[in-house]
């Protein structure tokens, strides 16, 4: 590798990945998904969590539709967090999940 290219940085994306990922936000409706989520009391949001927790639990590792899914879960729990401490915890798997969706798309996983 030229030193040159070791400095760039890898915006090469899997397709498949790509795929995954719309197909991920259709299979979710992600517009509704969002709307449903921003209609949630703390409580339902709360109780929405538990279940993505779970299920992450249950599945073993994120898939498209969990990090689709999440992300918007997660802005919603931050913008609602009546603590500072929430909000930052809320706001960091927030983050993580996006970052995690950035890597599935750089990955080969989805192809």
């Amino acid at each position: 590798m030229l030193k040159s290219q070791a400095n760039m940085p890898n915006n090469v994306l899997s397709l498949n990945a790509l795929r995954a990922v719309k197909n991920a936000k259709n299979e979710i409706n992600e517009d509704a998904y969002r709307a449903t989520i921003l209609g949630m009391s703390k409580l339902e949001l709360l109780e929405e969590m538990v279940r993505f927790q779970e299920e992450r639990s249950r599945i073993g590792e994120l898939t498209p539709t969990m990090m689709v899914r999440g992300k918007h879960l997660f802005k919603a729990l931050e913008a609602n967090a009546e603590t500072q401490e929430l909000r930052i915890l809320t706001g960091a798997y927030r983050r993580h999940l996006e970052f995690e969706l950035i890597e599935y798309l750089k990955s080969t996983r989805g192809c």
